[in-house]
């Protein structure tokens, strides 16, 4: 095959170059023959058993007394029978079944010459991790669990012939081609597809030339991450590193035969570094592969999760830094920086398991340090659900017991208990070796309790963590620590797309103090009081801090948020937050909003302290705060079980939609469903910044966090964030990214608007929407059309909810804007159905619909439905004749026909590729105006059905009823219709050799034939006799390899 030019081929672009470049970093290369041949010949065996014992063999053998003895071949077969039928639990908790056992290997019998003893055998080496073999092959075919069909992932990395990396390829040209790609990783997992393959993989990538991202198994969409690292010096040499002759030959011996050539001359001329190489390169050569997999994977509540890019270089430079000592017996320790909401408690655990397993560091026992105790908990659980078996100190004297015992290896703790233990008694154990992860360690962990810390622990290594930057105060103490370690800025972590960016607005509470009433209540209060005592109450009653506690300030608040959340939010899955200051407050909060009735509601609060709410000795304490404890008790038996209940409630339900806090939750909270914060309360400094972190957590449909501060405690955010006394002891550069004015968003929404209404500025008739869809046709233009209304949507939303857009905007010109956006959502709608377009429906859910219904109308729904298939007859007929206009209508038929091909064509190419034509054909010629609406019709709807009834004027009578042979007859008269003058005489030679070829698949196909080379081999055998012995045909060689591949593909497909 000839190519000029650069092809995009999927083929092309990204699997061969993907393939030559793992053959370069050290993978073997098998053709998906040799693969189906080491499976045993079983789409439904996934490890390549030959490989795995022979390098069982390798890795494995026995010392006992001075001698050295291999495994027994019984106890060989026996890990390979093990690994292959460890039973099936759902995926994540098989495959990680699956990865404790390579992690750690199995226990095997072995007679010694005196004895019978167990011996541990291991899958990997992970510590040498060229000790190892590599395989790669392509088109990995996999029988489905539903024993209906294959499913053919790209490409399969094997480490000792057990499957470690699936890699979908996809060419960069085409539409959301990474999206496709991982939705193709995510869709094979499904129980009704291949998820058996999928207990094995440590890494799954998606990639095209210009992009790459990854994940692991049960990785959702939205936490699939990119890579970022500087390996371009790395790579010059091995992309243009020619292969050798016998991968060539094995790489180009079949399917991709036709395109030596091409890459022959990309070869000799050399390429420049793509993304693809970069990743490939970073997260799948061979020492990186094991090194992710070994130290990077973790299992959390159900969950896998594998590094990002900025926790996997944290761990190593940490785990670099204590190899470096201070003197000769204390490591250097540092703080990492990593902003909230990029996964600082996952670092954690990845360092604790990174010391734990690193063969430098001996018996490392690592200490979790938080300052307080629900943050322990949380730490402590982390840990717990990561499958490590951490120990929480229960006391100061606890604490030093365990350390002193030297057998657990990970202790959680707050830190007080290390000034209650050190008060207790002194401590002399060795402490070299010990690792302190200091949790938020730039509030008290940095004063007089690190003090404590560091007399406790003398020698240990202390490695602090922080989400928030650190204020300028705070850095001289960090260099004392050990200075920075690792950054992770916000700005980098909204660029990555690791959190979202927030959205602040100011909000003003409009108040008006009736000043008789007030003056009323306090002379009825006050008559027991003195002069000096009224005036110094009312005095406070003035004063923000005390009006903030008034019923009026918080009815009106919970008024307000009542109204933005019902008209903004409810309904769409997105959930809020409202802090207030005291556990009074937060009562009547939940009160008023219960009253108003617009939205559901829970408490959030600790347990009253039992000194709590007393102002003096004789007063009792807050009778409401005392009565809701009491019956939460009642309800929930314990503090702990009404939390449990509530947040889980809040992350999985639909209720509640808010969580009305005073400190609880506002540190440490993770729930990516949380979108908006409301603030009702004063907070500075790090409180601030790690309360509104909250609502920056990535989940699907969600752009912005929201920060609604009702306090004013950034005003109307018009200045730089340091100028404000609540964060104006940090560094400018440090908070950069971190809040964005809401009215800063809404100020683009003009641009964004005529931007969209750009798209159609070629249109004569505004007013005759038939033009729209028409110009429509053209794909880029649609997509460019998507793009724009989901941006102008998106800001509409935001400025709607917002009170300055209706004082600085006409009533006229909000209302344009909500008219263009009905008809726009329509006209979206009206061509994805004309031109049978793949639906995400995940576009017609939530926000958009939302803001639909609230703004803009209420008299209809704008939906999409699912498309019908156009062999449901009569729902598909109904479906077109809900479409006005003949040309609509055959638009329709036209798309949604050859989006039937696209799905079917493999079945029949030949005969699909020729429709296919004549309906494109039909499209161009009514698009040029040389045929009318009315021929236009008729074309495509007499194109549809011969796709439906499967009817081809061309097609002999003697095929009626063998659909199949039909396939093989339009592969041979492809071939021959050149070579015999005689064009009825050629197509019924090509229909009889077409039963034929049917005929010999028919006798020779057993159960699983499509896995079996063998058969495979016999049926080219006889159909390469049968074609040569029709002299007539006059074929090469190379056209009956050629019909002999195109019919073996199709056999496949049709007698599944």
């Amino acid at each position: 095959m000839s190519i000029s030019s650069p092809s995009f081929k999927e083929d092309h672009i990204s699997q061969i170059p993907a393939l030559q470049l793992l053959i370069n970093l050290g993978y073997q290369y098998l053709t998906p023959e040799e693969a189906v041949k080491e499976r045993g010949g079983r789409a439904s065996n996934f490890i390549l058993e030959g490989i795995l014992e022979q390098q069982l063999r390798e890795l494995n053998e026995i010392e006992y007394k001075g001698n050295k003895y291999p495994f027994s071949n019984n106890n060989i077969a026996e890990a390979v029978t093990y690994l292959k039928t460890i039973p099936y639990d759902g995926l994540v908790r098989t495959n990680e079944n699956i990865y404790d056992l390579l992690s750690l290997g199995k226990s095997f019998k072995e007679v010694m010459p005196d004895t019978t003893q167990s011996f541990d055998l291991k899958y990997i080496n992970w510590q040498e991790w060229d000790k190892n073999v590599f395989h790669v092959t392509e088109e990995f075919e996999v029988e489905r669990s539903t024993g209906k069909g294959h499913r053919r992932p790209d490409i399969v990395l094997f480490v000792n012939g057990i499957p470690f990396a699936v890699i979908e390829c996809k060419r960069p040209d085409e539409k959301d081609s990474m999206k496709q790609a991982i939705s193709q990783q995510i869709r094979n997992q499904r129980p009704d597809e291949i998820p058996r393959l999928f207990v094995y993989p440590q890494l799954l990538l998606a990639i095209n030339k210009n992009e790459v991202q990854y994940g692991t198994v049960s990785t959702p969409e939205r936490f699939w991450s990119i890579w970022k690292e500087e390996v371009d010096k790395a790579l010059e040499k091995i992309i243009n590193e020619p292969l050798s002759e016998e991968n060539k030959n094995k790489l180009f011996s079949s399917r991709f035969k036709y395109v030596r050539y091409y890459f022959n001359d990309i070869e000799k001329q050399g390429r420049l570094a793509t993304e693809q190489d970069r990743g490939l390169y970073a997260l799948a050569r061979p020492e990186r592969l094991i090194e992710l997999a070994y130290k990077y994977v973790v299992y959390e509540a159900g969950e896998k999760k594998i590094a990002r890019y900025k926790q996997f270089f944290a761990v190593k430079k940490t785990i670099d830094r204590v190899k470096q000592y201070e003197n000769s017996r204390q490591r250097r320790g540092g703080v990492i920086w990593h902003t909230q909401g990029s996964g600082k408690s996952l670092t954690m655990v990845m360092i604790a398991k990174a010391l734990a397993i690193d063969s430098d560091i001996k018996n490392a026992r690592v200490v979790i340090v938080t300052d307080r105790i629900d943050l322990d908990d949380q730490i402590w659980r982390t840990f717990k659900h990561c499958g490590m078996e951490p120990e929480q100190a229960k006391t100061g004297a606890h604490l030093l017991d365990i350390l002193e015992e030297n057998k657990k290896r990970i202790i959680t703790t707050v830190i007080k208990k290390f000034e209650a233990g050190v008060r207790k008694r002194d401590s002399d154990f060795n402490t070299s070796n010990v690792f302190v992860l200091v949790d938020e360690s730039h509030r008290s962990n940095y004063g007089s309790m690190h003090a404590q810390m560091k007399k406790t622990l003398p020698e240990a290594c202390y490695i602090g963590f922080t989400g928030t930057p650190l204020m300028k105060a705070e850095k001289n103490t960090a260099r004392s620590f050990g200075g920075f370690i690792d950054t992770y800025t916000i700005n980098e972590a909204v660029k990555d797309k690791a959190v979202v960016p927030l959205l602040y607005e100011g909000r003003h509470v409009v108040q008006e103090v009736n000043q008789k009433p007030i003056d009323n209540w306090f002379n009825k209060v006050c008559e027991p009081l003195s002069v000096y005592q009224k005036t110094d109450l009312k005095k406070k009653f003035s004063r923000i801090e005390e009006l903030n506690l008034t019923d009026q300030r918080i009815y009106t608040i919970a008024y307000d948020v009542s109204l933005h959340y019902s008209k903004n939010w409810k309904g769409t899955g997105f959930k809020a937050q409202l802090a207030t200051t005291r556990k009074i407050e937060a009562l009547k909060f939940k009160q008023y909003l219960d009253e108003i009735g617009l939205v559901t509601s829970e408490v959030v609060i600790s347990a009253p302290d039992d000194r709590e709410g007393f102002d003096d000795v004789n007063e009792e304490p807050k009778e409401e705060v005392v009565k809701f404890w009491n019956k939460i008790l009642q309800k929930y038996s314990s503090e702990k079980d009404y939390n449990r209940e509530v947040i889980s409630s809040f992350k999985s339900n639909d209720h509640p939609e808010i969580l009305i806090v005073v400190d609880k939750l506002l540190t440490g909270f993770d729930a990516p469903k949380n979108t908006i914060l409301y603030i009702a309360k004063k907070m500075v400094e790090h409180t601030l910044l790690q309360a509104i972190a909250r609502v920056n957590r990535i989940y699907e449909g969600k752009d912005f966090g929201f920060i609604v501060d009702y306090n004013g405690i950034l005003g109307e955010l018009d200045k730089a964030l340091v100028a404000y006394s609540a964060l104006e002891g940090f560094e400018e550069d440090d908070l950069s990214g971190t809040l964005t004015n809401v009215n800063e968003e809404v100020k683009t929404l003009s641009q964004k608007y005529s931007d969209l209404w750009d798209i159609f500025k070629t249109i004569k008739n505004k007013k005759d929407e038939e033009e729209y869809e028409q110009l429509l046709f053209d794909q880029e233009l649609r997509d460019k059309f998507y793009e724009k209304l989901s941006a102008y949507t998106q800001t509409l939303g935001i400025a709607l909810s917002v009170p300055n857009f209706y004082e600085e905007t006409s009533d006229e010109k909000i209302k344009k804007y909500k008219d263009d956006l009905r008809f726009f959502q329509k006209l979206r709608v009206s061509v994805k159905n004309r031109y049978a377009e793949t639906v995400d429906f995940k576009e017609y859910e939530g926000k958009v619909q939302k803001l639909l219904n609230t703004y803009v109308t209420a008299d209809e729904v704008i939906k999409i439905t699912q498309q019908v298939n156009i062999f449901e007859q009569d729902k598909f007929q109904k479906e077109v004749a809900r479409v006005e206009g003949q040309a609509a209508k055959a638009d329709m038929i036209a798309h949604r026909t050859l989006r039937t091909i696209e799905v079917k064509h493999d079945e029949d190419p030949v005969f699909y590729d020729k429709v296919s034509k004549l309906i494109q054909h039909a499209i161009d010629e009514y698009r040029e105006k040389r045929i009318t609406e009315a021929q236009y019709f008729d074309s495509v709807l007499n194109y549809m059905n011969s796709v439906r009834d499967r009817k081809d004027e061309d097609t002999p009578d003697m095929l009626e009823g063998r659909e199949i042979a039909k396939a093989f007859f339009g592969v041979i008269d492809q071939v021959i219709e050149t070579k015999l003058p005689d064009q009825n005489k050629a197509k019924h030679l090509a229909a009889k050799v077409g039963l034929g070829i049917d005929d010999i698949i028919i006798r020779l196909k057993i159960v699983d034939w499509q896995h079996n080379p063998d058969i495979q081999n016999e049926m080219k055998n006889k159909m390469e006799d049968y074609l040569a012995d029709h002299s007539e045909l006059n074929l090469t060689y190379d056209e009956i390899d050629s019909i002999m591949e195109k019919v073996i593909e199709i056999a496949k497909r049709r007698y599944e």
